[in-house]
């Protein structure tokens, strides 16, 4: 046997470049996690992708040794195991809290790093390299073009009515900022409630990626907050006439 078969072999070479194809590609992809200052950044996407280029060049090129008339194998076998295997590392990136999930896409660029990885591992960099340049335009041009378009909650507010004089202004706030919300505040008016408390009933416009609807639960749980529903923009309603959800 060649005492070099262990550290330099007919394919060697082919590796290595498939290996630094997958590392400039997939450092592409985790720089845009990392700048978005994501759970799983620029190493976790980087070692996906090297891990799943390795274990793919493993399957096509490591048991070439072993092969003869009596063996046969299924390169398809590792792969596979790969794609099933990515996904216990991608839900690990998955948060969710209250009535928000969060890290869905970052899972999904996980997934798409062992992709390319596996892609340039098996030789295929034209479908590496077209994977890479289609996963950053959709993030970088065309989600951002997405997130203009006119949505339900464009013309929707919140009306919240709150004890006065207890800081529940500032909780509701936070409470919608920690949820990716910003928020403007359209109206307010003072109120009296039923046992004589001075209340606020305030229209607030929430802006972010999850519905509006969804702030209504984790609001409603602050102490002091009376009631929250949903009112259109645009028209002046009683609390009564509001949408309740």
């Amino acid at each position: 046997m060649d005492p070099l078969v262990g550290v330099v072999q007919k394919t060697s070479l082919v590796e290595v470049e498939l290996l630094m194809a997958t590392f400039v590609l997939c450092s592409l992809i985790g720089l845009e996690r990392q700048m978005r200052q994501k759970s799983a950044g620029y190493r976790t996407h980087v070692l996906v992708g090297l891990g799943s280029c390795a274990f793919t060049l493993v399957s096509a090129y490591g048991f070439a040794a072993v092969l003869g008339d009596e063996v046969n194998l299924d390169p398809s076998r590792i792969a596979a195991q790969i794609v099933s295997g990515i996904g216990f590392l991608g839900a690990g990136v998955i948060f969710k809290g209250r009535s928000m999930v969060r890290g869905l896409t970052t899972a999904a660029t996980v997934w798409v790093s062992a992709a390319v990885g596996m892609a340039c591992g098996s030789g295929m960099l034209s479908l590496g390299i077209t994977l890479t340049a289609l996963h950053l335009i959709t993030l970088f041009l065309v989600a951002p073009l997405v997130r203009q378009l006119p949505g339900p909650d464009a013309r929707r507010l919140l009306r919240v009515t709150y004890v006065d004089g207890k800081g529940v202004l500032r909780d509701v706030l936070a409470t919608a900022t920690s949820l990716g919300f910003a928020n403007s505040i359209q109206s307010s008016r003072r109120t009296t409630a039923p046992d004589e408390r001075p209340t606020i009933v305030m229209d607030i416009r929430f802006i972010g990626r999850p519905p509006v609807r969804d702030l209504i639960p984790p609001l409603m749980e602050l102490k002091g907050v009376e009631k929250v529903s949903l009112a259109k923009s645009g028209a002046r309603r009683s609390e009564d006439d509001s949408d309740d959800d």
